[in-house]
This record gives structure tokens, sequence and C-alpha cells, in this order.
């Protein structure tokens, strides 16, 4: 039987995102306080922003465990269940490197400007991976936006200029991009758990493994390095949500969940310890992936994680997240929709006011862009338009 589902990792997610819309507007802004920003590579430190991509890994390594388990409690079989992990990390790994790409676009050698594409990619994505429920408009196959979504992908990739590389340059693999590092992270915490399952102690070695990597990164006492495409650290945040809702499940099972609140605060005080043990060795850096910036967030994440879990699991508060909660139902979709508002407001010309984009009311103007972004994420919803991959 499914276990019921948890209602504090739609809230996390929905929270998590609704700080990622916030930090990835502070570009509009001027006269950011340094503590809401990212920090610069070789800079020992974090700021607010440097601590959201990693808690939405654990997000993401939080919710495989339940959804592997409810495919299989569905009839789906071990084949069925790896095609759509492969599926979904595909697709993750193509957004990603459209999004990368786009970042090094040359808008003066295209057909059209950079925000006609952007909007164009945008629009493929939802064509491509929004959630039909059945005909559209009542008569037409989903089979068509998605072929149209897929023509208008291809012919972006064809029509591609990079900046700065001669005459022509195609879109290549810079980096993978936020979505594509998901995927990649995704990849290892979905199939460790369909090779698993529900087993915290070789999860609980997995994970570990991982951190040790992150670390061999940085000190190599073999004359080789363990790198699995990503660095370490990516995989690191989704393992520690996978141990973390495999450790509940297990917990509920013997019914002695009263332990899980007092074992997650070990773990959390185990990675700060460790983290800060060993900054002096290697700095907290996002940039760099230190293994400290790595096991600090963890942490981080794991006590906002059990707050969030007593407060909306255990006393049943949920009422206060509802303003948030398309956010967490709809993640891709909200994640997406600020290309279409970004690029629109270039065509238009639209900006607001300079009073509106400095300090403290530049603050709050984001504040609101985000919640709006969550707003419009519900509406588009109930419309039928929502990614689903």
């Amino acid at each position: 039987m499914s276990a019921p589902r948890l209602k504090s990792i739609d809230i996390f997610r929905a929270l998590t995102m609704l700080l990622m819309i916030f930090v990835n507007d502070l570009w509009t802004l001027t006269g950011v306080p340094e503590w809401l920003e990212h920090k610069s590579a070789h800079e020992d430190g974090m700021g607010l922003a440097d601590v959201v991509f990693p808690a939405f890994l654990f997000i993401v390594g939080l919710s495989i465990p339940h959804a592997i388990r409810a495919r299989l409690n569905r009839g789906d079989s071990s084949w069925q269940v790896f095609r759509h992990i492969a599926e979904r990390t595909l697709a993750l790994l193509i957004m990603g490197v459209f999004m990368v790409n786009l970042e090094n676009i040359d808008g003066g050698r295209l057909l059209f400007n950079e925000y006609v594409w952007q909007i164009l990619m945008a629009l493929g994505f939802f064509l491509i991976w929004n959630h039909y429920t059945g005909p559209v408009f009542g008569r037409i196959s989903p089979w068509f936006p998605r072929g149209l979504g897929w023509m208008i992908l291809v012919f972006l990739a064809a029509t591609y200029k990079a900046a700065g590389d001669g005459d022509y340059s195609w879109m290549r693999f810079h980096w993978w991009g936020i979505l594509g590092l998901i995927g990649w992270g995704y990849l290892m915490g979905a199939l460790v758990c369909l090779w698993l399952g529900n087993r915290p102690g070789w999860i609980a070695a997995l994970c570990v493994l991982t951190y040790l990597c992150n670390i061999n990164e940085f000190v190599t006492p073999f004359p080789f390095t363990v790198r699995i495409i990503v660095s370490a650290s990516n995989y690191a945040s989704v393992m520690t949500g996978v141990l973390v809702t495999v450790v509940m499940i297990n917990l509920r099972e013997k019914e002695r969940m009263n332990l899980l609140i007092p074992l997650l605060a070990g773990i959390s005080a185990f990675l700060f310890l460790f983290g800060f043990l060993t900054r002096p060795a290697w700095g907290i850096s996002k940039i760099l992936a230190t293994p400290s910036w790595t096991a600090i967030c963890a942490a981080i994440s794991i006590l906002a994680y059990s707050v969030l879990h007593w407060v909306a699991d255990r006393l049943n508060r949920t009422r206060w997240a509802d303003l948030f909660g398309p956010a967490g139902s709809s993640t891709l979709t909200c994640y997406l929709v600020p290309y279409f508002v970004y690029a629109l407001a270039a065509i238009a010309s639209v900006h607001l006011p300079e009073g509106w984009r400095n300090g403290a009311a530049g603050i709050i103007k984001s504040g609101i862009f985000s919640v709006l972004i969550i707003q419009l994420t519900g509406l588009l919803g109930r419309f039928g338009i929502r990614l689903r991959i």
C-alpha cells in the first residue's frame, strides 16, 4: 500500500522554487545586499542564492523513493520505471543544454533577436512536455503539438549562432545548466532507488560514497579523480534527500516515527560539523562545489525539511502555504514561466522606475514578482497548461 503523500515535500519544493525565482530576479536590481547574492568562485562564503540550488537537489532526492514506489505499486514493471527515468533525464538534459546556449547566444547574428529565440525555446518545451489529458481543443491529438514543439527546437538549434566564435558556432555543451544538473542527479538517485529499493544501510553507504567522491575532487590520494560527468557534489545533494526519505519510510513501517526528528537533527549536526571543520582546507564555494559547501547546504536542507515535516505532516498546519502551492505541484512550469515574462518585457521595452529596482524597494519588487509568477503558474494549470516529465 502506498504511503500518504507528504505535504511537507510539496511545501518545501514550493518554498524553494519561490526563493529560486526570487534570487534569479536579483539581476534586475542594484544595491542588493551581499548576503542575498552568489559569492564569487574563490570567495570563502555563501549567500542565500548559493543555498537554493542544492536545496532543490535535496528535494529531488526526497521525492524519488516515493515516486518509484508509487509506480511499482501501480503495477509498472522495473523496465517501465527505468524507461520513465531515462525519458525524464533526457528531457531535463535537452532543456538544460538549450538554456545554457541561450546564455551564449549572439542575437545580432540570428534570424530574429535573442528574446524571440528565448520565447520560442520555452514554447517548444511547453508544447513537447505539457501534460495532455486528452485531445487539444477536443479534436487535436497531443502528438501534433508535441511534433510542432520538436520542430521548433530543431529549427532553433539549426539557426543558432554563438557569440565570439567566428563566422559560425553551433550549440555546444558549455555546462549542463540548472535543469541538466538536476537531470544527472535525478538519474543517479532514481537508478539507485530502483536497484536497491528502501534499504537504508545501502543507501547510506552510497550517500557517503558521493561525499567521498566530492572530497576526491579536491584531495587526490590516488593518481586519478573520480568524476561522473558532473561534480559529485550534485549527486551528494540528491542522495542526501534520498537517504532522508528512505529512513522515513523505514521508521514509518516500524512505527518508530518518533525517532525521525532526532535522527535528522543528528545527521544535520554531523554535516554542519564536517563542513565547518573542513572549511579551512577547501573554503565554502558554490561555483567550485567544495565539500564544505555541499555538506553545509545539505545540513541546512535537512533542518529546514525537519521543521516543515513537523509543521505540515505532524501538526497538519498547511494553509499558510496555499499561496505558494502551484510552485510545489507545477514546479517545472513555474521555473519556465519567467523565460516568457523577461523576454516579452524586453521586446515591449517595459521597465520599472529606477526606484523600484534599487535596494529595499527592489527586493520587495522581486518578492512580489516571485509570488505573481507562482500565481500565474496556478492560473495556467487551470487551463490545462502544466509541464510534466
